[in-house]
């Protein structure tokens, strides 16, 4: 009996996989003072719904489930990935300094607390869903910091907040590439 089992094997690279940001410097993590309401708002972008927590996870399995067959758009999801890391990872100097707890429960305002869950997470089965998806939870996430620049009257904390943004405008263009090139 002939054993027709063949090997499959990843040819994709991702060794040499960046973050996709823009090539600008961020401001000083600091804050004015301490000040829990501020944690609270930013603990929302960190775990909330639309957060960076939700935007790592989906990025990376829709990298995990596109890599063989598209392994250059696959790198491009990775590098938003990496790049929203980067992000939570400010957001989370940004919670402590402020006197919050870093952790993966978002506090709504009204004293409501929420805990991140992956029924955060949009995952449609066809790429271009993916992407869509990708795109519309990057512009929600925009409009989310908008929100909470206005609220927030620490100009340390907005600076990092806007840049950002500078981040999720990028990504916004870079999806809209990959969608066009479907």
């Amino acid at each position: 009996m002939q054993n027709n089992n063949k090997m499959i094997v990843n040819d994709c690279d991702f060794s040499s996989v960046r973050p996709a940001m823009m090539e600008l410097p961020y401001p000083p993590v600091q804050v004015q003072a301490r000040n829990p309401e501020y944690a609270d708002l930013l603990s929302i972008d960190y775990c909330g719904q639309i957060s960076e927590m939700s935007a790592v996870t989906q990025y990376i399995n829709n990298e995990s489930r596109m890599f063989c067959e598209r392994c250059p758009m696959g790198k491009t999801v990775m590098g938003m990935a990496m790049a929203e890391m980067i992000h939570m990872q400010k957001l989370g100097e940004l919670i402590y300094l402020l006197g919050g707890n870093v952790c993966f429960t978002a506090k709504q305002p009204g004293g409501q607390s929420w805990m991140w869950s992956p029924q955060c997470l949009i995952l449609p089965e066809k790429f271009s869903e993916m992407l869509q998806a990708d795109l519309e939870r990057e512009q929600a996430a925009i409009g989310q910091y908008d929100m909470h620049i206005q609220w927030i009257r620490d100009p340390y904390v907005n600076a990092v907040l806007y840049r950002i943004i500078q981040d999720e405008q990028y990504h916004i263009m870079l999806l809209r590439s990959l969608l066009d090139s479907m």
